[in-house]
């Protein structure tokens, strides 16, 4: 099986989403693949624990991609070993009336993970420069001063949006929250046959709606709007990691191992000290205990 290595995958400079495969079977069998993903999971659930009784640091984890990527599946099968306790998951969906009374971001702030815990984020803030691109009439719900016609939106509002989600970003990781960004990367004929798997499996059916052709139509448009904001805001304290996701099995081992080797190197994080005062007494209050 092919090592994982996290600079593979992570963009550091300029990237053409065209030249980058869509399929990494990492030179393994579906077997292997899980037992690597079963293995990382069990070190990434260790490591969660001491995130967790450290209480200094949130851990950010972003999933964007195109319909049928495998997020969710994704979400299911890495986080399988983490306290339930310690992760929180949000699916953004489309903006409610509530969400639209306050800027773009806020339903992302209050979403954030507090100190200690992992958030994931299955579509996030950067629906707001992708679908909204696609489809720029969306903008005019969330009433924008000065924003009244799509004619409004031009190249300077959408540089203005991506210096506000780099500036959120920027705030966030001062803050103590250590930010992935993870773009599943799927071929148009990957996802062709997952729409077809959803027609065809009854107990698939739930998941297709028409709206998924219609938006596959749109195909080259996405392309061309998830290459720009993957150019436009990837940082060393965000980073976007391009993960080829026609294979669920080799993405998921890839996101996992990714999460583990980078937060592994952060040598502060450790459980806390136990007071001196307390750790004195430990073998009187054992020996209380035994006595009972």
């Amino acid at each position: 099986m092919d090592s994982i290595k996290t600079s593979d995958y992570r963009i550091d400079e300029k990237a053409t989403l065209a030249n980058i495969p869509t399929l990494n079977n990492l030179n393994a069998s579906d077997d292997k693949l899980k037992d690597r993903l079963k293995h990382t999971r069990k070190k990434l659930g260790k490591l969660q624990d001491v995130i967790y009784a450290h209480g200094k640091y949130s851990v950010l984890i972003c999933l964007q991609g195109i319909d049928t990527a495998g997020k969710d599946s994704l979400v299911r099968e890495v986080f399988k070993d983490f306290n339930s306790r310690g992760v929180l998951v949000h699916s953004f969906k489309v903006p409610t009336e509530l969400e639209r009374k306050h800027d773009y971001l806020w339903r992302h702030y209050i979403a954030l993970p507090g100190r200690g815990k992992f958030g994931v984020f299955n579509r996030t803030h950067y629906e707001n420069v992708l679908v909204t691109r696609v489809h720029p009439e969306y903008v005019l719900g969330e009433n924008i001063p000065g924003i009244d016609s799509v004619e409004d939106i031009t190249d300077a509002f959408w540089d203005k949006r991506f210096e506000e989600i780099k500036n959120f970003e920027k705030h966030i990781s001062d803050n103590g929250t250590i930010i992935f960004k993870f773009f599943l990367h799927l071929s148009k004929g990957e996802q062709k046959n997952r729409l077809l798997r959803r027609l065809n499996l009854e107990e698939k059916n739930w998941k297709f709606s028409p709206s998924d052709l219609k938006e596959r139509a749109l195909w080259d448009n996405y392309q061309v709007y998830y290459e720009e904001a993957i150019n436009k805001t990837t940082t060393p304290y965000a980073p976007w990691y391009v993960v080829p996701a026609d294979n669920k099995k080799a993405a998921r081992a890839i996101v996992a191992d990714i999460l583990y080797d980078e937060l592994k190197e952060y040598k502060d994080i450790a459980y806390p000290e136990l007071d001196p005062a307390i750790k004195e007494h430990l073998s009187k209050y054992r020996e209380q205990l035994n006595n009972e």
